[in-house]
């Protein structure tokens, strides 16, 4: 997907209701956050007091003698306290807070990567990458602060201005007035602001998440930049990238600077009218002056709480759009799950059934033909298969639905004659393991790549050992001694420190450490020179003796793996049989093995590509 603004609900809730969705996850830290409010709360009511303290020391005025002096003395005292008082209610704010926050942060993270790891592959292949990252990292944290600062702030400064507001009435109700009515187009101002600003908020998220895509795209295809030269290409194309974030960013800070422009001014209307307005009425004998002194110390003290709502309330804007992208993540229905009532296999066969089986993808248009419209085949337990097609016949597609990272759309899968569908997933896992053309691996040492599929085992010990080594060598990955640490030797991100042959040996090696009763391989020694490949395939045949195995052959040789061959065209299998036999029978069979064959020949240099450099006509002959 380009964006994940598709995944924005028809119906968006309000702010309040889209931050409820967070209370599961805050709830265990919510006393410790209460008391960090109740803290801020405590710290904002001392600050308050303070200007009635003052209001105190000046009504002793007169002549200085020792009353005046003692008076002043023990009111200077007493603001000193209270001071003291406000800076330890605001360390106690940090302290109730910062671990209960850092804990929602935990939760939150380890609980959406669980959730992308249940997703199905079907999940995965509509969202880019860096929207995921995004919303892991930029958007959690963002949560996170809000909860630790932002809301706890935004809720006690709402408080203090309305107690404050209250208090300045004490001196005299003109006065009060003037300070509320001033008050009054902020919260209108605000209600704007909120229209505009989470729009706003919402695609400069979503541009963040598209650009780090963009970067992740690029760093793993570093060495197809280099070697094509475009990399002033991708660097334009992800310049015009970041310059529409920073215009998007200029946008949101304009709208926030409009707000602070009214948070600035109205303040300063309101000390406008009421110096004026308490200038008369002193002169009128309505209050006094040491009353207009603390009437001003007051509104000095919510001079702060009232600038600071622009800043949080775009703050909570933040965190309601980062709350959006992340529960769009939680929202998504996971259709590849556990049975309610699970079936179990308890002494695994191998018997692998294809039933009528159809698939077609999500977005496909209702004209479309299912991409496997059909298909029935039948694996003998211990029966290697190989499975031929032309490209686009559908054979990668048909190897995902044993292992359900794709469910059939229609027919069943049966292992040993149980659906699939009514299998634990552990268990399925357990029993089918995959070898994928594209090889990947994990940042971590040979030794975890591996025996990724063998959670039993302890890594160390020497059955692990055991299993290590018997896996490297079927897998003719005898490389792995000559690195610097040998199997300890931790590889770099997706292996890319290493020959496509050497991860795709790998790759092959981990599927057989986790011996499975079914062995799924979707041409995985493509990129293994003609020596090596045969090295391997040698090796293959044991392992092949007792286990189950359907391979997608994309190379004559892998063809002569199979005990049987299944012909897949269009989607259906229109053949099944010795490799012997569909060549006396089948026309399309032929062509299929032809067309291998020239690929082969063009790959190992038996015929040469046509166009290639200096080839002269003698040269063309001989080859």
């Amino acid at each position: 997907m380009s964006s994940s603004s598709s995944q924005i609900p028809s119906a968006p809730l309000s702010t309040p209701a889209a931050l409820w969705r967070l209370k599961p996850f805050v709830k265990p830290a919510f006393p410790r956050m209460l008391g960090g409010a109740l803290s801020a709360l405590a710290a904002a009511v001392i600050a308050l007091m303070i200007p009635i303290v003052l209001e105190r020391i000046l009504d002793e005025g007169g002549p200085v003698d020792s009353g005046v002096v003692s008076a002043i003395v023990w009111g200077a005292l007493a603001v000193f306290a209270l001071a003291v008082g406000e800076a330890v209610m605001v360390w106690l704010r940090r302290w109730f807070i910062l671990k209960p926050s850092t804990e929602v942060e935990y939760r939150m993270r380890t609980e959406l990567y669980s959730r992308l790891q249940r997703l199905p592959v079907a999940f995965h292949d509509r969202w880019q990458s860096g929207q995921l990252l995004s919303r892991m990292m930029q958007d959690i944290g963002l949560i996170r602060r809000w909860l630790a600062f932002g809301l706890i702030l935004l809720v006690v400064n709402i408080l203090t201005i309305m107690i404050g507001t209250v208090l300045l009435f004490r001196w005299h109700w003109l006065l009060g007035t003037i300070f509320l009515v001033t008050g009054l187009p902020l919260w209108i101002r605000g209600y704007l602001f909120e229209k505009r600003y989470g729009v706003l908020t919402r695609r400069s998220q979503d541009q963040a998440g598209d650009l780090a895509t963009s970067v992740e795209e690029s760093v793993h295809g570093i060495r197809v930049l280099k070697a094509f030269g475009r990399g002033k290409h991708a660097l334009t194309r992800f310049a015009g990238q970041a310059e529409t974030l920073r215009e998007t960013e200029m946008s949101k800070a304009r709208a926030v600077g409009s707000l602070w422009f009214f948070l600035d001014l109205m303040p300063q209307i309101a000390f406008g009218l009421s110096l004026m307005s308490g200038i008369w009425l002193i002169s009128q004998g309505g209050i006094s002056v040491a009353e207009l002194f603390a009437f001003f110390a007051m509104a000095t003290v919510l001079r702060w709480p009232i600038e600071s709502i622009g800043f949080l309330f775009s703050f909570m804007l933040d965190a309601r759009t980062a709350t959006d992208r992340v529960f769009e993540i939680f929202s998504e229905t996971n259709t590849i799950i556990d049975p309610e009532d699970p079936v179990h296999i308890v002494e695994p066969r191998g018997e692998l059934v294809f039933e009528g089986a159809h698939f077609r993808y999500q977005d496909a248009g209702a004209s479309e033909r299912d991409l496997l419209d059909g298909i029935d085949l039948v694996l003998e337990p211990g029966e290697t298969m190989a499975l031929v097609g032309l490209t686009g016949s559908g054979k990668t597609t048909l190897t995902t639905l044993p292992t359900r990272l794709y469910d059939v759309t229609g027919g069943r899968v049966l292992l040993d004659g149980v659906d699939v569908r009514d299998l634990p997933l552990a268990e399925l896992r357990r029993h089918i393991a995959m070898a994928f053309e594209d090889a990947t691996l994990f940042s971590a040492t040979i030794r975890e790549n591996v025996l990724l599929g063998r959670a039993e085992l302890d890594l160390h010990s020497p059955e692990g050992e055991r299993v290590l080594r018997e896996a490297l060598d079927i897998a003719q990955a005898g490389f792995v001694d000559q690195l610097p640490d040998g199997v300890e030797t931790v590889i770099g991100e997706e292996g890319m420190s290493l020959s496509g042959g050497q991860r795709q040996r790998l790759a092959l090696a981990r599927a057989v450490a986790a011996a499975p009763k079914v062995l799924v391989l979707d041409d995985p020694l493509s990129a293994l020179d003609v020596d090596t490949e045969a090295l391997v395939e040698e090796s293959l045949r044991r392992v092949l003796a007792d286990t189950t195995a359907l391979i997608v052959a994309h190379r004559p040789s892998t063809v002569a793996l199979a005990d049987r061959v299944a012909l897949l065209e269009s989607g259906r299998i229109t053949a099944v049989g010795k490799h012997s036999e569909l060549l006396r029978t089948s026309e399309h069979y032929r062509h299929v093995i032809s067309s291998l064959e020239a690929d082969e020949a063009v790959r190992t240099g038996a015929i040469p590509v046509i166009g290639a450099d200096d080839a002269t006509d003698d040269e063309e002959v001989r080859s």
